[in-house]
């Protein structure tokens, strides 16, 4: 792991956020391990971090399994196969991908922790997520159901210039301020990534995701991205 990358990171968050009239510490990061050594989590760990995404069912039973501190927390952000439901609610504290409606029972059933709503907001065949149009039917379905909503996720068309991403990350956050409105105890909106986190917090997100820019130093590609099934 880049030890200065990892520092660059904080300070455009820092940066990011007093341009949104908030201050660094109002924005959480994930640090995305999925795929990396072990030796650059524990870096990572090292250098203060907390919060580290897996986003597959087997990456995340290795790190649970592997000799990392137990104070670690994990969140899970990537598409989640109904079976592998028990297991993630288990030893994740936070669902980023509550995708479909079909997730619904498996995870009530499995007595499920958190999730954050995800949405396809430009209606990609290639990503899952809810039409952001149903946002508020979405909600109130899912809370009657018994589901632990705690906010929103999304993950935008890939741009080469990061700044187009703004209005998909403002559409995002509207649902959002809907959902808080609805709800005081959804305080999540989970958005940007290596490419785009900056962009992302001035739009308001209070958590991004970020692997490459820490773990390669450069805020260039989307490793990130939800790649596969659990």
């Amino acid at each position: 792991m880049d030890s200065l990358a990892l520092d660059e990171v904080h300070d455009r968050i820092a940066s990011a956020a007093v341009q949104s009239g908030r201050v660094g510490s109002d924005v959480d990061l994930v640090v995305v391990s999925k795929q990396r050594a072990e030796t650059d989590v524990l870096a990572a760990y090292e250098a203060g971090e907390r919060l580290f995404g897996e986003n597959r069912q087997q990456g995340l039973k290795t790190r649970i399994e592997s000799d990392l501190p137990d104070d670690i927390v994990w969140h899970f952000i990537g598409p989640l196969q109904s079976r592998k439901a028990r297991f993630v609610t288990r030893h994740a504290a936070l669902l980023h991908s509550f995708d479909r409606y079909s997730l619904v029972d498996r995870w009530v059933s499995a007595d499920g922790g958190p999730v954050l709503v995800q949405f396809n907001l430009a209606s990609e065949s290639q990503k899952t997520g809810f039409d952001p149009a149903m946002a508020m039917e979405v909600l109130d379905d899912l809370v009657e159901s018994g589901i632990d909503v705690r906010g929103v996720m999304a993950i935008p068309p890939f741009a080469n210039d990061p700044e187009s991403t703004a209005r998909w990350f403002a559409t995002l956050r509207e649902i959002f301020d809907h959902y808080r409105e609805e709800r005081t105890s959804i305080d999540i909106c989970s958005m940007g990534m290596s490419n785009d986190y900056e962009v992302a917090i001035r739009e308001g997100a209070t958590i991004i995701r970020v692997g490459r820019a820490i773990f390669e130093g450069t805020n260039n590609g989307h490793d990130e991205r939800q790649a596969g099934t659990t």
